[in-house]
């Protein structure tokens, strides 16, 4: 079953003092683009991240972020004591008529009067975490199977357009080399010499056959199968069904040039159109 490279997914958890949010998005692309967005402190762990989700994801532009948000009574941040007495002290000789809460206020506000501890990962944080990453990466994988499901039911609906299409250009064949005799008698007897029948039998069935497209359809029967039998494989192969959307396009350009035929010609350019749609959705295939 095909996936599409399109999702989304998010998972949370309310833990003592925060609140952990995951979130993961992504789009299609030819490789794996991977953004990992998530606080300093758990840095470390960012190389182990990015395995995990390369090896689910494997490709896609993929977005990933990690959201803190404190709900209890901690902080990381604490004033730096000693460097704003030193402020204020140095204020007050310039400002001596300032009370101290003035002095306070601007003396918080000066280089280096807060610091931050760099706290160390707590693993039991970190499990939890790694359980709401689980959850999110199942998430966004559901999402793209349900894509895919999308997907493929409208590469089905092309592929059989094409069919129907292929078969009615066929129809017309008859029709076409009718056509191609009665053009090449009428000019033959419009030249009012002698003509030897044998050979101008022979070289009309020499004509005809540069312009049968009898291979073409049995190639492009056989790409369109192995488009559907691609599709309903067991792995979701988006490049694989991109080289056979090419092979597709080729037989149906060389119907195309042989048809030599009004009727046939618009046919073709409908299957083209059809083909454009399967490669653009053929690009966000997994």
């Amino acid at each position: 079953m095909i996936q599409s490279m399109t999702g989304f997914g998010k998972a949370s958890i309310q833990l003592a003092t925060k609140k952990i949010t995951v979130e993961l998005k992504s789009l299609n692309s030819k490789g794996l683009d991977l953004n990992v967005r998530m606080p300093s402190v758990y840095r470390e762990m960012e190389l182990g991240l990015r395995n995990q989700i390369s090896q689910q994801l494997e490709r896609g532009k993929i977005d990933f972020s990690l959201y803190i948000e404190v709900t209890g009574e901690e902080t990381s941040t604490k004033v730096n004591a000693p460097i704003v007495r030193a402020y204020m002290a140095q204020m007050r000789e310039i400002l001596p008529e300032a009370d101290a809460t003035e002095l306070m206020k601007m003396a918080v506000r000066m280089p280096d009067a807060l610091k931050t501890e760099r706290d160390d990962i707590d693993e039991e944080e970190w499990n939890q975490i790694q359980l709401v990453i689980n959850e999110a990466l199942v998430n966004i994988g559901q999402f793209r199977k349900d894509e895919g499901i999308s997907l493929e039911n409208e590469f089905k609906l092309r592929i059989e357009n094409i069919r129907n299409l292929m078969n009615q250009t066929l129809a017309l064949d008859p029709e076409r080399i009718q056509n191609i005799k009665d053009r090449l008698s009428t000019a033959i007897s419009e030249l009012q010499t002698a003509v030897d029948t044998n050979r101008f039998e022979q070289e009309l069935i020499y004509y005809l056959e540069k312009l049968d497209i009898t291979e073409e359809k049995v190639r492009l029967t056989n790409h369109l199968d192995y488009f559907l039998e691609t599709l309903n494989g067991n792995e979701a192969n988006g490049r694989k069904l991109g080289f056979i959307s090419q092979e597709i396009g080729r037989e149906i350009n060389t119907m195309g040039s042989k048809s030599n035929h009004a009727g046939m010609q618009k046919l073709v350019v409908q299957m083209k159109d059809e083909l454009e749609k399967i490669k653009e959705q053929v690009l966000n295939v997994l």
